[in-house]
């Protein structure tokens, strides 16, 4: 099934059952208000969110209404934890081959997380907003799961049945900020503003066959400013399936339902051509343009997104249709931006 949470002034929405073409919705508040609260006790909504989601399909749900990707918050607009991963080597190691050289042995055995801010998502059509452009402003295009709750030390196969629903998600990064937090060595910040999620939260199961290992089996498109930059495969080349990266984070605590946990920058390998690297299925975030751009000419030309700017990210099925709908952004100034004044012009003597 798909679940959204719809505005309505509040900072948790209110849950609505999306029809699989994404055409219509249906409010889900004769059930549950709000999706953690369906979250909290899976075993007993899930069944009715799924009879409602039947019959919308079936065009037999009463005062149901056009579904709006505008309206939408994040699927779960605040959680209690959400962890960001790095699950794609080759994302890792051609970022690290620019700046650091080969990737370390633990990486390659271990996952990658970090704590990242849960307490105000955004919707997948909510501005970036920014204080300034000199941030490096940079998307991100990715996969996310949201869990029930796992215990402790548990093995990858059961944390794989604690999740619950996927969503498309953009983890804003502010480049510039990175290396001042990195070097502290406690952990990014500042530098990691704001996630954005797509309009719905969908069962593994409406993926059928592209759902297999713990991973998503479809390319994710990126757009930037409306040209196609990326069309990455999220299944073949994720290093950590998303049961080891939920096992990874509950080994030594127990995980509550509720809790959204990121694969990191879906990436896939480059290869040589011509006696030159080439990427052909593009980039999921510009810090992989520009070392891309560093390894083949040693220098970066790619600017970071700058005001007025637009990303896009969409998943399609194997049918061509959209399995999660867009997450379509734009980058906006925090402050008003001052034009520049114009020069005084001289009176005619």
């Amino acid at each position: 099934m798909k679940l959204a949470s719809y505005k309505d002034g509040s900072r948790d929405g209110q849950l609505v059952v999306v029809s699989r073409d994404l055409r219509t919705a249906h409010y889900a508040s004769g059930i549950a208000h709000r999706l953690q609260q369906a979250l909290d006790d899976w075993d007993f909504y899930a069944p009715q969110l799924q009879d409602l989601y039947d019959a919308l399909n079936a065009d037999r749900a009463r005062h149901s209404f056009d579904f709006n990707p505008a309206q939408c918050m994040a699927p779960l607009p605040r959680a209690y934890q959400w962890l960001s991963g790095a699950a794609y080597m080759s994302h890792l190691a051609l970022l690290r081959q620019v700046a650091e050289g080969d990737l370390p042995a633990a990486l390659k055995t271990d996952p990658l997380l970090h704590q990242g801010a849960g307490d105000a998502f955004i919707g997948p059509c909510d501005d970036i907003v920014v204080a300034s452009e000199a941030m490096g402003i940079d998307f991100s295009a990715e996969l996310a799961a949201i869990t029930g709750d796992v215990k402790q030390d548990t093995s990858p196969e059961d944390a794989l049945d604690a999740v619950r629903l996927l969503m498309l998600a953009n983890p804003v990064s502010l480049r510039q900020l990175e290396a001042a937090e990195q070097g502290k060595g406690a952990g990014l910040v500042q530098s990691r503003p704001v996630t954005a999620f797509s309009p719905v939260a969908i069962t593994p199961d409406e993926l059928g066959e592209a759902w297999r290992g713990g991973k998503v089996h479809l390319a994710l498109q990126t757009s930037w400013n409306g040209r196609k930059v990326g069309m990455c495969d999220a299944g073949p080349e994720m290093g950590f399936h998303f049961g080891q990266l939920i096992a990874h984070a509950a080994k030594t605590r127990h995980l509550r339902a509720g809790t959204v946990l990121g694969s990191g920058t879906v990436s896939n390998r480059g290869a040589e051509k011509h006696g030159r690297m080439d990427w052909p299925k593009g980039y999921g975030c510009i810090a992989e343009k520009r070392s891309m751009e560093a390894l083949q000419n040693s220098k970066a030309k790619t600017g970071f997104m700058q005001f007025g700017d637009t990303v896009r990210m969409e998943m399609k099925g194997k049918d061509g249709h959209s399995l999660f709908g867009a997450i379509d952004q734009n980058v906006a100034p925090l402050y008003p931006v001052q034009a520049e004044a114009e020069p005084a012009q001289e009176s005619a003597a």
